[in-house]
């Protein structure tokens, strides 16, 4: 019995998939400067830099 498979991607899935990654991907920033609200004026800075070391971190565990 001879059967081929071909799977088929629905664009509605990959595009709905696109779009919420970029949510996040923007929502990174913004964390970033939530949490820098919170803390005093001289660590902004270094609240911003943590939220994007941890979502380098993350990227590297998900790859892993």
């Amino acid at each position: 019995m001879n059967t081929t498979t071909t799977k088929t991607y629905d664009t509605g899935d990959n595009a709905w998939m696109m779009t919420s990654t970029a949510l996040v991907l923007l929502m990174t920033p913004a964390l970033a400067f939530f949490y820098g609200g919170l803390v005093d004026h001289k660590n902004v800075l270094n609240q911003l830099f943590l939220s994007f070391v941890c979502m380098g971190i993350v990227f590297l565990q998900w790859v892993l």
